[in-house]
């Protein structure tokens, strides 16, 4: 299980890219679930957080 430290504002790569073709989402609500909006076309998803952590490649932290 991943063990990351999510927080609203951060920068996750999933495996499975948007239909859009990105990869990349932000992070805008933690919990049971989260909202991730695609930076590739800004549509916005709620996911619960085991599939989310499940699917992570890569989290980068707000600048």
């Amino acid at each position: 299980m991943n063990h990351l430290n999510y927080e609203v504002g951060d920068f996750v790569t999933l495996k499975k890219q948007h239909p859009c073709g990105s990869k990349e989402w932000e992070i805008l609500r933690v919990g049971a679930d989260f909202r991730l909006k695609c930076m590739g076309c800004g549509h916005q998803v709620m996911l619960a957080r085991r599939l989310v952590e499940k699917n992570t490649k890569e989290l980068r932290k707000k600048a």
